[in-house]
């Protein structure tokens, strides 16, 4: 075991389930811009996508820029994508990495894909891997659900064991709505049989129509992520929201921060968080239409 979290951390209080906002969602802008955004509008920390750019490497860089925005840190994202398979060397080095950045930045929440079907030996260990790294460093290692990929109209088998976390017998999980679209799954059903292991929400939606992972924003495409959400509500659940959205195809001045906004505002929403007077009086509303 480790010691305990940096002091400049020990006194950080996040809310009840704390709505943060991934780096991913300002790609193709930096690190810093995630942490900007984050406090401008009012989100409660920020989680880091550990990607080829050097600040998102640097415990040192990324506890300024949470000091400096006064932005927890809430979870580090390992480099575990296609896209960052050259960052920080081989699989459970990656994932080591992760959760002594964490540790460093005052965190306890790790997010690892499941490993691909060609790092067999990685996947042959990986629960009990994932097991002893997370009691090791003391933080939560939560595997994201992924969706199964389709070439030419057939579905083929990408991740291992599963790209469905649940019945894995992990002890976290992340659960992203637009995999689940993509995957074609019921998140509330999930998130019913995940149980107290459901630790991480990526905040997000996706159609399932084209079996793409869109990264919509919430309430844009096919999932119950409203009713997860008040199902979250409703729960013991302890862990945190994280937006996790595209914005890629924002080009006009103010048009990515308002789809944050929005995103920001569906959570406050739906957790029965009113972060605007306005935002009380729709739920109120939307209530009394139901009775």
């Amino acid at each position: 075991m480790i010691g305990p979290f940096p002091e400049w951390r020990q006194a950080t209080a996040l809310p009840d389930v704390p709505v943060g906002l991934s780096s991913a969602s300002v790609y193709p802008l930096s690190v810093h811009d995630a942490f900007a955004c984050a406090a401008d509008l009012g989100y409660d920390g920020v989680e880091v996508m550990v990607t080829n750019n050097s600040t998102s490497q640097e415990p040192d860089a990324l506890i300024h820029l949470s000091e400096r925005y006064d932005q927890p840190i809430v979870s580090i994202h390992a480099p575990t994508l296609l896209l960052t398979q050259q960052v920080w060397g081989g699989a459970w080095t990656k994932i080591r990495r992760s959760c002594e950045m964490a540790r460093e930045v005052g965190c306890d929440t790790v997010v690892v894909h499941p490993p691909f079907r060609w790092q067999a030996g990685y996947a042959d260990g990986f629960a009990i891997g994932i097991r002893d790294l997370s009691e090791e460093y003391e933080v939560h290692i939560a595997v994201e659900n992924m969706y199964p990929w389709r070439v030419r109209g057939r579905e083929t088998r990408a991740y291992l064991p599963h790209w469905d976390p649940v019945g894995q017998g992990y002890q976290d999980v992340t659960w992203d709505f637009s995999h689940a679209a993509t995957a074609r799954e019921d998140s509330l059903e999930a998130f019913k049989a995940l149980g107290d292991s459901l630790r991480h929400i990526h905040l997000t939606d996706g159609s399932g129509a084209s079996f793409r992972d869109e990264h919509l924003l919430p309430g844009q495409g096919t999932q119950r992520v409203a009713e997860c959400l008040q199902y979250l509500a409703d729960t013991t659940f302890d862990g945190v929201v994280v937006a996790e959205i595209s914005t890629r195809k924002a080009k006009a001045a103010g048009e990515r921060e308002e789809m944050l906004a929005t995103a920001l505002d569906f959570a406050r929403l739906h957790l029965g968080q009113f972060a605007r007077p306005e935002l009380s009086a729709e739920r109120s509303a939307a209530e009394q239409r139901t009775l």
